[in-house]
Parts: structure tokens; C-alpha cells; sequence
């Protein structure tokens, strides 16, 4: 084993948006946390992802940082479906737009957030290899020097060499198509716009310089392995437009396709996955960011809760649980958009057919909250629509004044908001961990894609912003979800835990929740 460097509770490979977004939640929590990126600064060659869906923003005001990117990005209430666009404006959230904000902005200003939370980053390395054993992992770096941590978190990319290391399948679909993307000068003004044929959408627009030009363009062969050149793109443009336009150089050359994977596991034992490093996929629709800084955020308070003995380490597998269907579903969703945007007549019969029914608002409102991850709903069990969903922003209004739920997570704790009559509730035993908020709120209570929802007497909201658990008036299984979720009562107060909890379930031996009973 090569040179120890130092020791960290845990090792984040991979410094992109979701192990930016993680080493951040991490931070929050009091977690030693690092991470090892082989890029030796924050350069980062071509434009990649476009923007933020609402529910990233969302979880970014949770932690009290969205205003950081708005202030950089442009607000766009309408998004595209095919060849039009759609009004989301009405989406029942604080953030119904879509966020123009080109990645190279994103990680900059996630980097300076982490950053201020003094989180250490080994720039210009790579992790070459790792062995875990009961109690850690010992992590190998390229320049043969070593980190030991107790938990190791993949966010390599669609590549990832933690992911192969462990031993995790990757199952899923072969690419059926394959694009360039560029940055390119031509001698000769190309056709602007969107041009589609039988594989695929090709496009080209002028870049902010008036120079350059940005480019899309189908390749003829899929499957192709080598690093892309300015001859590959030169192939590509002449077979779909019959010229080159006198392309001379190219500042940026990529190739992405269609293929669609998962990891068959989000963990094995010490060792998880996050981002591209656990799913690859098309980047139509735009989802591949959001997703990974939801995954991170899902991931951060529990690992920050076992790293700190909190919780056991049975908590890391409700991430599985949790985040496996979702990133299943963004698959499907892009490999249904890539066929719909293909140019025969077939695929366009089904765009339009598509298109049109997306112009009522039902099946528009559906198709945003799942494109943007609004209407996630973790499987927690049967009861309140609430239970498993995002907590909506509501203006509350306290003891101290109005107050916004996202704003009660912005130190990324639980909260347990009674809104019922004050003091309903004792939550002693978990008072470190657990804050009790009690306000009143009146207006509706409308979830995306569910519509209007009867309002709970409370809601347990965990650091991510889900509803762990929906009060009505017998107040059953509350302490059973906060031992749960949030570990046992402090054994101080472990006597009068148990008095709590039948006191606010009315039965000397409550039943556990079938909601719970998986966990």
C-alpha cells in the first residue's frame, strides 16, 4: 500500500455537480469530508449541461444558496417538448421556471460554496483503485499517495472507475444513435436552427462572440470509441447537410449517444455511487445534472447520520430504495424522447399526437413535475399523499412571525411541524437532532401532479425535504418514524421515549406502520 496522506470520514472521487453538491451536504452536517478530482482547476471545456429544473432550485433553497444561481441565470417559464414549447408557469411551486445556467457557471458557484465550508479538494488527481475492509476504505491516488476514509462515494461519471472497482453491473441499452457536439469557426455561414433526420435532431446556433458556432450533428456510425476530432465532425456535418461550411477549428469536440444504463446497486458496503457513476443516459430533456444533485442531496444527511453513529448503517439502503426507481424512470423518459425526436414519419406522427395532448393542462402539469422531479414519490408506505413527497414551500406563520418552510432546512435538519394546537406535541428524546416548529398556515395544500391535498394536523420533514411522516388526530407512529429515520431517543431519555410514544399512539403496544415495517 503506498504513503498514507490523511484520513477523512468520507472520500467524494469526482468534483462535478453531484460531488460538489454532496461534499456540501456533508459539510453542513459536520462530516470530514473530501474530494479527489482529476481536473487540475474548475476549467471545464465546452458549455455541457443547459440549466436547472424547479425542483433542483428547490432543493437549493433549501439550503438557503438558490439565490446565488438565480442571480446568474435566466428564468424561463416556458420549456420545450419537441417542436414547441409549453407554460410552466402555473406549476404549484415557489420556482416555476426552468434556469438557463450553463454547467461551467453552476460548478463555479458550488465550488465557492464549498469553499466556504473549508472542504478540502485534491485537485489534479484521480482514484486509481481502493480496498475496503469492516471498517474503512483505503483509497489509492495517482501520484501513489493514499486517503483513508470510512465511506467512498463514486461520482466519477458514466466511466467510473469506482463503479467497475466494486464490482457493480451496469445493465441496460446499447446506443442506437451517436452525436458530435462542437464549438467551431467556419469560413461559410451554416444553416441556424434545427434540422432533423431519420436518427436524430441536428442544430446549430451562433455562440455569444459572433464567432464561434455551436453545433449538434448525428454521426453516420455507432459505436465509435476514439476521442472525437475536427475530421469526425467535418464527416458528420457533410453527411447530414451535404458540406462542412469550410469548418477550420474547433475549440470543443464531445460525443455522447443514446445509451442507457443503470448500476444494478447504489452501494456495496462502503462504497456508493452518485450521478453519471450510477446512470447514464441520453441528455435529451436535460435531466442527467438535476438528478445527480438530487441524488446527492437524498444521500448527504444519511450518511452524515451513520458517519456519526446517529443512525445504523441500514439507513444507507433506503438510498437504494429510494433513489434506484428514480433514476430508472429519467432512463425511460430519455429514451422515450430520443425516439420521439427522431425525423421519419412515424416518430413524427407520434410527436405531434404528443404535442397535442401536452396542450391541456392535466397531462402538461404531469409531464413537468416528472421531467423536473417534483412529483418524486419515495415508497414509504400507504397513507396522507403527502407521506414520501416533497414538502411544499408554505408561508407559515409562528410565534415569531411569517416564517418559509424551505427556510427551516437551511442547516439541513429534520423538522417536526405542528400545526395543530401548541405543545401537542413532545419530541424530548430527539430534541438534538430533531427541531419543533409550531405555526399555523391557511390556504390549500396542492402537490404537483396530485392536485389539491386535505392539510395534515403535522408533518416530520427530513433534511432532503420529503415527508417522512403525516400527523392526523391520533398522532400514531410518530416516534417509531424518528427512530427510524432519525436513530433511537437519546438513552437518557429512553424511559420517557417510551412513555411518548404511547401516550401519542393511545396504546401500551402500537403497532409498527406497515409503511415502516421494510426498513
Amino acid at each position: 500500500m503506498s504513503s498514507l496522506l490523511t484520513e477523512h470520514a468520507v472520500v467524494i472521487a469526482g468534483g462535478g455537480p453531484t460531488g460538489m453538491m454532496l461534499a456540501g451536504e456533508l459539510a453542513f452536517a459536520g462530516v470530514d469530508v473530501a474530494i479527489v478530482e482529476r481536473r487540475p482547476s474548475l476549467d471545464l471545456a465546452g458549455l455541457r449541461a443547459g440549466g436547472l429544473y424547479p425542483r433542483t432550485i428547490e432543493v437549493l433553497d433549501q439550503r438557503g444558496i438558490a439565490d446565488r444561481f438565480v442571480s446568474q441565470g435566466q428564468m424561463i417559464r416556458r420549456a420545450p417538448f419537441a417542436d414547441t414549447t409549453l407554460d410552466i408557469s402555473d406549476l404549484p411551486t415557489r420556482h416555476n421556471y426552468f434556469l438557463a445556467l450553463w454547467q461551467t457557471r453552476t460548478e463555479r458557484i458550488l465550488a465557492d460554496w464549498v469553499g466556504e465550508l473549508a472542504v478540502p479538494i485534491y485537485r489534479g488527481l484521480k482514484v486509481t483503485g481502493f480496498a475496503q475492509d469492516d471498517t474503512g476504505v483505503d483509497v489509492e491516488l495517482s501520484d501513489g499517495r493514499s486517503l483513508r476514509a470510512n465511506y467512498l462515494v463514486g461520482c466519477d461519471g458514466g466511466r467510473s472507475l469506482i463503479r467497475k472497482k466494486a464490482g457493480i453491473d451496469f445493465p441496460g441499452w446499447d446506443p442506437s444513435t451517436s452525436y458530435l457536439i462542437a464549438e467551431v469557426e467556419m469560413a461559410e455561414e451554416p444553416e441556424w436552427g434545427i434540422r432533423r433526420n431519420e436518427t436524430g435532431t441536428n442544430a446549430m446556433a451562433k455562440l455569444e462572440d459572433g464567432k464561434r458556432v455551436r453545433l449538434v450533428v448525428n454521426e453516420q456510425h455507432v459505436g465509435q470509441r476514439d476521442e472525437p476530432t475536427l475530421r469526425d465532425v467535418s464527416e458528420a456535418l457533410t453527411t447530414v447537410y451535404g458540406t462542412d461550411y469550410g469548418l477550420r477549428s474547433a475549440t470543443y469536440i464531445s460525443r455522447f449517444t443514446d445509451m442507457a444504463r443503470q448500476a444494478a446497486s447504489c452501494r456495496d458496503r462502503r462504497v456508493l455511487l452518485a450521478g453519471d457513476a450510477a446512470h447514464v443516459h441520453s441528455p435529451k430533456g436535460g435531466q442527467g445534472l438535476n438528478i445527480g444533485v438530487q441524488d446527492a442531496v437524498n444521500l448527504g444527511w444519511k450518511l452524515a447520520q451513520v458517519v456519526h453513529g446517529t443512525s445504523p448503517e441500514s439507513l444507507l439502503d433506503t438510498y437504494h430504495a429510494e433513489r434506484h426507481p428514480v433514476g430508472a424512470r429519467v432512463l425511460r423518459n430519455t429514451m422515450a424522447l430520443t425516439a420521439v425526436d427522431r425525423g421519419d414519419d412515424r416518430s413524427g406522427a407520434l410527436r405531434e399526437m404528443l404535442s397535442e395532448l401536452l396542450q391541456r393542462d392535466e397531462p402538461r402539469k404531469q409531464y413537468f413535475a416528472m421531467m423536473s422531479g417534483l412529483d418524486i414519490h419515495y415508497d414509504l408506505g400507504e397513507g396522507h399523499p403527502l407521506l414520501g413527497r416533497r414538502m411544499p414551500d408554505l408561508d407559515l406563520v409562528t410565534a415569531n412571525g411569517p416564517l418559509r418552510v424551505f427556510t427551516l432546512l437551511h442547516d439541513a435538519r429534520p423538522v417536526l411541524l405542528n400545526l395543530a394546537e401548541s405543545g401537542g406535541f413532545d419530541i424530548t428524546p430527539w430534541a438534538d437532532r430533531v427541531q419543533l416548529i409550531e405555526a399555523t398556515y391557511v390556504g390549500t395544500w396542492e402537490l404537483p401532479a396530485i392536485g389539491t391535498v386535505t392539510a395534515p394536523i403535522a408533518v416530520l420533514i427530513r433534511p432532503d425535504g420529503y415527508v417522512a411522516w403525516v400527523g392526523d388526530q391520533t398522532r400514531r407512529g410518530l416516534a417509531d418514524a424518528l427512530t427510524i429515520w432519525f436513530g433511537p431517543p437519546a438513552a437518557r431519555c429512553e424511559h420517557r421515549a417510551f412513555a411518548v410514544a404511547a401516550r401519542i399512539t393511545s396504546s401500551p403496544h402500537p403497532e409498527r406502520p406497515e409503511s415502516l415495517k421494510k426498513y
